[in-house]
């Protein structure tokens, strides 16, 4: 039975004033608490990208790795981490980014992604959109084609979308907040 969005957004939980002072958090773990709604978010996330010829599914640490597991094994693509430095074993490219609370940086194997290959890269959440750029960067520079954009939720009032548009790849959400 299919779930509407508005009973999955019910689903994520807020919790004001984290990791700092300001920030709204939105809790994935109650999605995930919840198998029918788990299954249903991946399996609707993967439909959109079925017949897009993914090559590869790239995902930034940590809760990005649910997800971008999840639609690498259902849409039967590789799946490649990103991490922070110094967590992966192998020589790495590195691209650095702003969040909305501090700075951060993102590595990736440099055998991660072969040249010409299609990558969904996929997060939990798009904020401000500095760690999906960052991952964007990544497989530029080992010369993956970028091929989507998929988050489960999509912050909008925070305006993430704009920091992507230059780079002329479509951007899915399966859930949008207009406000934090």
């Amino acid at each position: 039975m299919a779930i509407q969005i508005s009973e999955l957004k019910k689903k994520i939980r807020t919790v004001p004033d984290f990791p700092k002072k300001g920030i709204l958090f939105y809790d994935i773990t109650t999605l995930l608490q919840d198998a029918d709604a788990f299954r249903h978010s991946v399996k609707t996330m993967a439909d959109y990208y079925r017949d897009k010829g993914i090559d590869v599914i790239a995902s930034a640490e940590s809760r990005g790795f649910i997800f971008g597991a999840a639609l690498a094994y259902e849409l039967g693509s590789v799946l490649v981490p990103m991490r922070k430095p110094g967590r992966l074993p192998y020589k790495t490219v590195k691209a650095d980014y702003n969040l909305e609370y501090g700075k951060d940086s993102l590595e990736m194997h440099i055998d991660g992604i072969k040249k010409g290959q299609r990558v969904l890269l996929v997060d939990d959440l798009l904020a401000t959109g500095g760690t999906i750029r960052a991952a964007a960067e990544l497989v530029q520079k080992l010369g993956g084609e970028l091929a989507g954009f998929c988050f489960l939720i999509e912050l909008s009032f925070l305006n993430g979308r704009e920091k992507l548009k230059d780079l002329g790849v479509e951007v899915y959400s399966l859930m949008q907040y207009e406000k934090g």
